[in-house]
This record gives C-alpha cells, structure tokens and sequence, in this order.
C-alpha cells in the first residue's frame, strides 16, 4: 500500500508543535506525525504526517497559512522505500563508548564500543538528536569518572536508548517509564532487539507516580522539557541518593541556568553542562 507523506518546516518548536497537534484533526486522519528539530541551528523544526489516502490539499494549505510555515510537500511513495530512505540517511551515532545504530549498519559496529541497536523504523529520537546524544556523552563521562550505580531510572524514556546505555555497562537494576503507551512499547521492541528485556524494567507512569519508582536510585536520567522538568525536581531529588547523579535535558540553551537554580534548591549541584546545538544536557550530583 502506498504511503502519502506532507512535509513542511517552520521556525519555532512551539509552532512546530501545534501545528502537529492540528494535522490530528484533518481527514483522511494522518497514520503518523512526527515533529523533528533541524539539526543545523537554524532554529527550523520539521512537520510530517504519513497517510494511505492522498491528504485534502486545501486543508493543508489552510494550516500553513494559520501556522506561518512554508506548504507542506505531498509525496507518494511506497512504505519499503521509506525505510530504505531512514537506513540510508540514519548514519550511526558515536557518544564515547557507545555506537548507537541500525541493523543495516551491524557490520560497523567497532570491536571497542557498547553497541545500542535502534531498529531504522523506531530511529528517531535515539542519538541523533541534541538532547539525547548529550545524556549519552554525559554518561560516558560519569563511567569514564569511575562513577557507578546500583539503581538507574530513565523517566520520560522514549526509545529506552539511555537505559540501554546504563545497562551495557553496569549490572544495575534499572528501570525505564514514559507517560506514552506507545513509547514503551517502543521501548520494548528496543530492549527485545538488544536482548535486555531481563535488564530493565518498563513502566508507564507521569513523572514517579509508579510504585517501581519510589527509589532511591544512584542516577536518574530525565529528558523531557524543561517545564516538566523543574515540576519534578522536588521528586526527583528526593529519589536521589546521597552522591547519586542526575542527567537532564531537553532544555534550550537559555533556559538552562533556569533549571539548574531550581535543582539547586533542593540539594543538587552542578557537576557538567555541555551544549549540542541549541540543546543544554545538565549533568548533578546531589549533595552529600
């Protein structure tokens, strides 16, 4: 069956967003939308939406209209060739010991590093994003310090490529949650993939607000926004062990210092910071 793809960029993630949000609405119904940052810091972000019947050309018109961004593209093309399009274009990704990649990239895979296999159809969101290769880097550092843990949470885990990172090099009891169905799922397949379905648990839970998340943990990733974020830090900080680390991100550069002042007052200080793009990943170690 043929796929219809609508592709369109525009300026802001605010925008970028709600303009996802309104394509839900459209009829014929999209199969899928995906809102994707460019990765080149010109502050685009792109829209898609995939379809089995040709979308109504009006209808999109009228949202690029609303919505300040350029027409939408409209394409047809059969789904196999959209996934050849993602293994030619999804090049791995290297974040200090870790390789992470698609399963047509098995053969590049190097002798010395931690491979974290990311199925080409679930790449999105893995390592090639700003936020996410910056908890990657974060966490080689910590390793790379000696650091290790015993208890691992990913909350708002996605792909579960961070927990996988964890387990491919400690023996740790980790856990990986996400407030979308579909993420765990994802999640799952991923975990299936690496054969880590035994090394880390899945919960879908918003925030903590799961009995497998009570704690205390040794390091807690959280890559989701910032409002989320600063809404957790008394949680998240509570769950911490005493030392124990925290990896953040999905933050924007300037509102990094933001989200430190607030981790700050309840008992975290700063030990990295390190920016990919128009991206912050803050890595803090709460206060002995």
């Amino acid at each position: 069956m043929p796929t219809w793809t609508a592709l369109t960029t525009l300026n802001g993630k605010a925008q970028a967003e709600a303009l996802g949000v309104a394509l839900e609405n459209l009829d014929p119904e999209p199969t899928g939308i995906g809102v994707f940052e460019v990765e080149d810091d010109s502050g685009l972000w792109e829209v898609g939406a995939y379809f089995t019947d040709r979308p109504d050309d009006t209808a999109l018109l009228l949202l690029t209209t609303a919505m300040d961004a350029k027409p939408f593209t409209v394409s047809e093309l059969p789904e196999t060739d959209w996934v050849a399009h993602v293994k030619r274009e999804l090049a791995p990704v290297e974040a200090g010991r870790f390789f992470v990649y698609g399963s047509h990239d098995a053969d590049r895979v190097p002798a010395d590093k931690h491979p974290l296999l990311i199925e080409a159809a679930m790449a999105f969101g893995t390592g090639h994003h700003g936020t996410t290769l910056g908890c990657l880097k974060a966490l080689d550092r910590l390793a790379d310090a000696g650091v290790t843990a015993d208890k691992v949470a990913d909350i708002g885990c996605g792909t579960a490529v961070l927990a996988m990172g964890a387990a491919a090099i400690w023996d740790a009891d980790i856990i990986a949650s996400d407030i979308d169905a579909q993420a765990v799922d994802v999640a799952r397949a991923n975990l299936h993939a690496n054969d880590m379905e035994s090394r880390v648990k899945l919960a879908e839970a918003a925030g903590f607000d799961h009995p497998d998340l009570a704690g205390p943990f040794d390091l807690i990733f959280a890559n989701i926004l910032k409002g989320p974020l600063i809404a957790l830090a008394p949680d998240l900080s509570e769950r911490l062990t005493s030392g124990g680390h925290a990896i953040l991100s999905g933050i924007l550069n300037e509102q990094a210092n933001d989200v430190v002042a607030h981790y700050t007052q309840h008992g975290n200080s700063l030990s990295h910071r390190e920016e990919i793009g128009e991206w912050t990943t803050l890595t803090l170690q709460k206060t002995p």
